[in-house]
């Protein structure tokens, strides 16, 4: 199959993988199993069709309500889908020749948004999908490309240890699901672990800024979780970090 032909099929693959996130979003924190059981409605309970849990045009046909109790379904649902959707497209094009790193790639951008939904909604990052994301990388990364794994060893060290450090400085600002997270990005992304970290903490510092700009000082008081900040420079990296890598050592 031809490039348009396989980016359009992940493109599909992708919605299908940003719906079950949603569920793992939603499960995982609670304690529920992510694979036995039939969708509820959140609202009323009732079992909902398959027919009413097709990513992003079931939730277009029924107007953002439920079909059992017309409550409103949240636009993250499909905004997920659609992100899962267009992230693996993306992966495809730029990765494109390569079918190790693309593999790596799937798998690091369905880990990134999975700990983005539990951050944002539960402001945790699940240990379990850190390490399923951890094992999956590693067994990848030895399959397909053996000689990188002392750079991914290193870049798991850099940046996990950098945000303990920070961790340990400032606790309150830093969680230790953050160290992890950082650490497992190294794992995949190796030296553009480190663009992706500075893209992070450039993004984080700007909302943080537009926060205090808005609500002064109460706004030191709002948590905002930095996964999704972390998540946001996984994507970058693994999409442009190298280029960025190269341009600053070819630069300076």
């Amino acid at each position: 199959m031809d490039q348009a032909t396989i980016t359009i099929l992940l493109f599909l693959c992708g919605l299908l993988i940003g719906s079950f996130l949603t569920v793992v979003a939603y499960r995982l924190p609670r304690g529920e199993s992510v694979v036995g059981g039939r969708s509820r409605c959140p609202a009323c309970g009732a079992q909902i069709a398959a027919y009413d849990n097709v990513p992003v045009l079931s939730w277009l046909l029924l107007r953002g309500r439920a079909r059992c109790c017309r409550a409103p379904i949240s636009p993250r649902y499909p905004l997920t889908e659609l992100a899962a959707g267009a992230l693996y497209a993306a992966t495809a094009l730029v990765l494109w020749g390569d079918a190790g790193e693309i593999a790596l790639g799937l798998a690091f951008v369905t880990m990134l948004l999975a700990v983005t939904l539990t951050d944002l909604e539960r402001r945790i990052i699940p240990n379990r999908i850190l390490l399923v994301g951890a094992i999956v990388g590693l067994g990848l990364a030895a399959a397909t490309d053996l000689g990188s794994l002392p750079e991914r060893v290193i870049a798991v060290a850099a940046a996990g240890g950098l945000l303990f450090l920070i961790a340990l400085a400032y606790p309150r600002g830093m969680g230790l699901g953050d160290v992890k997270l950082a650490a497992v990005m190294g794992l995949y992304l190796g030296r553009s672990v480190a663009p992706a970290l500075l893209i992070a903490f450039a993004a984080g510092s700007l909302v943080g800024l537009a926060m205090i700009a808005r609500h002064g000082a109460a706004a030191r008081k709002r948590a905002v979780p930095f996964g999704p900040f972390l998540a946001l420079g996984g994507v970058i990296g693994l999409l442009a970090g190298n280029q960025m890598v190269d341009w600053y050592l070819g630069t300076f």
